[in-house]
């Protein structure tokens, strides 16, 4: 059966406009030290947000959950002895998760194509194993979607080698694969929630209680980890899936990316014009960036991942893709302002009310957007565990234990390096981040300002028009007497905007009477959930055009 069991696009009706918060949650050593009790914890975490996620009128029918830990070694050793399978080090191999048809013939093809890709890439196939589950608790549209759940073990290619160069060319076969498995159709229940080195994600189309029962291996006391990730799901921007349930290959989201149709495609104009010396002539390898019909966490997800891999530190990618509200900010040093400028000329901010947990595997952290609409709060214990929530009270801790709480500010960003053993202060890592490279001087240089333009010189002879030639252009641009009269005329005779009543009563392009131009027939997309209303003059801040 059909993994996308979603309505089919037919006349104005689109699924991609479904629209609707999620519940994420953390925990995490402080020091990195590895154990049970916190994936333990984080399982408990992802139970007490049950009623943040979602349920259609099946109760055992979840919109998704999910979670994501480092690669439990000691764990695979174990029970791959039964397989025949003998692992390398634990840096020398990485584990994929995989969602495969529940055809056996269809299963057959796909692992085959996908064990050429990992040869064709100089990596090793150590050997396949089929991961346990128990589907007994779930709801029939569950079931009716329920793919074959599968995990591969890669093992680095002698030429390749350990920690980020092993991990992009994990990356590349990943994207591969998603292209040409997916191009050759035959398996559409083809999904990969995660292939690193580092990671690894449990996830399903489940409510929170049913994580744990439906995966036995998370019961197993081998199961360790020093971090882990937590996602209850309520559909925002799509229908559920398997494949859509959180946590993602690097983020948890709980909101709504507004900006994300010009994400999208600002992402893909890009890709014309990539250069990395890290993948050099493999770099179409990994096109598209942003895979296609996912959802606005999968396409965040997948920036932050190109972004990680392509040399940025995971905080650095936060920063480009989040910033903070820097141009009207009187107290912000330069260096900030600066690096913030400089990025903006780089990529656009993935906008909208967030809150976005992260991790890559050594660093874990959250940042909320610059309106602080999705509040996060966390602990910190005396023993070094950090809990984080998107509520308080998701994990029941003893008074005398807690060292102190938090809140995410708007804008500002939680980190903790597991390598350092500490919690990274906002101030500390953005100023870090921020004198890295000699921004000031790069913009100083190569950037000049519009507004620097405008204030000139005027030109000494300008050019001159005859008046039927500029009727010609103007009829054939669109231009009306309104236009002139209403609009340009006080914009160029008052220097200022044209002021005019709220709402617009322009008629459709495509129902006009008149000939449009191509822009004409475009329209802005706005957000579709429920958020509380900015007031551009009181929160001038947060509300700049820059």
């Amino acid at each position: 059966m059909s993994l996308k069991k979603f309505p089919e696009k037919k006349g104005l009706y689109d699924p991609e406009f479904e629209h609707d918060s999620c519940g994420i949650g953390f925990v995490v050593n402080v020091k990195g030290v590895r154990s049970n009790t916190i994936i333990r914890h984080a399982i408990t975490v992802l139970k007490n947000l049950e009623h943040r996620g979602a349920c259609g009128c099946e109760p055992n029918t979840g919109d998704g959950a999910g979670i994501l830990f480092q690669k439990p070694h000691a764990f695979f050793i174990e029970v791959l002895k039964a397989e025949g399978i003998t692992l390398p080090a634990e840096e020398d191999y990485g584990v994929g998760m995989l969602f495969l048809s529940p055809d056996p013939s269809v299963e057959k093809k796909t692992k085959k194509r996908l064990e050429d890709i990992v040869v064709e890439e100089g990596q090793v196939v150590l050997g396949w194993r089929n991961v346990p589950t128990d589907n007994s608790s779930l709801g029939a549209t569950a079931l009716g979607s329920e793919p074959g759940i599968r995990q591969i073990f890669i093992g680095r290619g002698d030429e390749t080698p350990a920690g980020d160069d092993f991990e992009r060319r994990l990356y590349i076969i990943r994207k591969r694969a998603e292209v040409e498995i997916k191009a050759a159709g035959r398996d559409e229940h083809f999904y990969v929630p995660s292939l690193s080195s580092r990671t690894i994600v449990y996830k399903g189309m489940l409510v929170t209680w049913q994580l744990g029962p439906y995966f036995p291996d998370l019961d197993s006391d081998l199961m360790e980890s020093a971090i882990a990730l937590v996602h209850s799901r309520f559909s925002t921007n799509t229908f559920p899936s398997w494949n859509r349930a959180h946590p993602y290959r690097y983020v948890i989201h709980n909101g709504e990316i507004n900006t994300l149709r010009g994400n999208i495609n600002w992402m893909h104009s890009r890709q014309a014009v990539l250069e990395s010396g890290f993948y050099g002539d493999d770099m179409e390898k990994i096109f598209p960036v942003i895979a296609p019909e996912g959802s606005d966490s999968t396409s965040f997800d997948n920036a932050m991942e190109f972004l990680c891999l392509s040399g940025y530190s995971i905080e650095h990618a936060v920063m480009m893709m989040i910033p903070e509200p820097w141009s009207k900010h009187e107290s912000m040093s330069a260096e900030k302002k600066d690096f913030y400028r400089f990025h903006s000329c780089l990529m656009e901010p993935w906008d909208g009310p967030a809150s976005i947990a992260f991790t890559d595997g050594e660093k874990v952290g959250a940042v909320l957007d610059r309106n602080g609409l999705r509040p996060t709060r966390y602990y910190v214990t005396k023993d070094d565990i950090v809990v984080l929530g998107s509520e308080v009270g998701v994990l029941d801790i003893p008074p005398e234990r807690i060292s102190y709480k938090g809140r995410l500010l708007p804008g500002r960003m939680l980190l903790i390096d597991t390598r350092e053993g500490r919690i990274v202060g906002d101030t500390e890592l953005k100023h870090r981040i921020s004198i890295e490279k000699p921004y000031g001087k790069w913009l100083e240089k190569n950037m000049e300002s519009f507004s620097g333009i405008m204030e000139g010189e005027p030109e000494e002879n300008p050019p001159e028009y005859d008046y039927q030639r500029l009727l010609v252009r103007q009829r054939v641009f669109g231009y009306t007497f309104e236009d002139l009269r209403i609009l340009l005329g006080p914009m160029s005779k008052n220097a200022v905007e044209p002021v005019g009543a709220m709402g617009v009563d322009t008629p459709l392009a495509a129902l006009s009477d008149e000939s449009k131009l191509l822009y004409n027939y475009f329209k802005q997309m706005f957000a579709q959930v429920t958020n509380p209303a900015i007031d551009a003059i009181r929160e001038e801040l947060i509300t700049g055009t820059m």
